[in-house]
C-alpha cells in the first residue's frame, strides 16, 4: 500500500495521484546501458535508481497536497488545502516540449511543497486549484 493511502485521516479521500514523467527514468536506462561496458558494475546504481524512482509519490486528497520520497528513510512534504495561496509551474524548454515540469504549491508564510517532474503540469495545477478553490 502507498504512503498516501496509509496516511489518510477519517473522511479523507485521494482525489488524484500525479505520476512522474518518463524522462525521469533516463538515468536508470543509462546505468543499465553502462552495465554492458562495465561488466555489470553499474547495475548497483541502476538498482538504486529504480528503487529511488519507485519510492516517490505525488498526490492530492480532499484535505492535503502530499509529496513523499525515500527508500529506507522517508521524507514527506504536506500542505493542507486550506493553507494554499499559490500554485506555480516551473518548466524548462524541454519540459514544455515533452509536457512535464515542477509544481510549487506555496502556503501561508514561507511553507511550500514541490512536486518534481510531473506529467501535464498545467492539468496538475488545475486539479489542485479546483480542490483549493471550489466553484460556488
Amino acid at each position: 500500500m502507498s504512503y498516501i493511502d496509509d496516511s489518510l485521516s477519517q473522511g479523507e479521500t485521494v482525489v488524484a495521484l500525479f505520476p512522474q514523467h518518463w524522462i525521469t527514468r533516463l538515468l536508470l536506462v543509462l546505468w543499465i546501458v553502462l552495465a554492458f561496458v562495465t561488466f555489470g558494475a553499474s547495475l548497483i546504481l541502476a538498482l538504486y535508481e529504480y528503487f529511488r524512482l519507485r519510492c516517490v509519490e505525488h498526490g492530492v486528497t480532499n484535505k492535503r497536497v502530499i509529496y513523499k520520497s525515500g527508500i529506507i528513510s522517508r521524507h514527506t512534504d504536506e500542505m493542507k488545502i486550506s493553507s494554499i495561496e499559490t500554485v506555480e509551474i516551473d518548466q524548462s524548454i524541454l519540459g514544455r516540449i515533452l509536457d512535464y515540469g515542477d509544481i510549487k504549491v506555496t502556503g501561508r508564510g514561507t511553507s511550500y511543497v514541490i512536486l518534481h517532474d510531473v506529467i501535464n503540469p498545467m492539468g496538475v495545477k488545475r486539479e489542485i486549484e479546483s480542490i483549493s478553490n471550489p466553484a460556488p
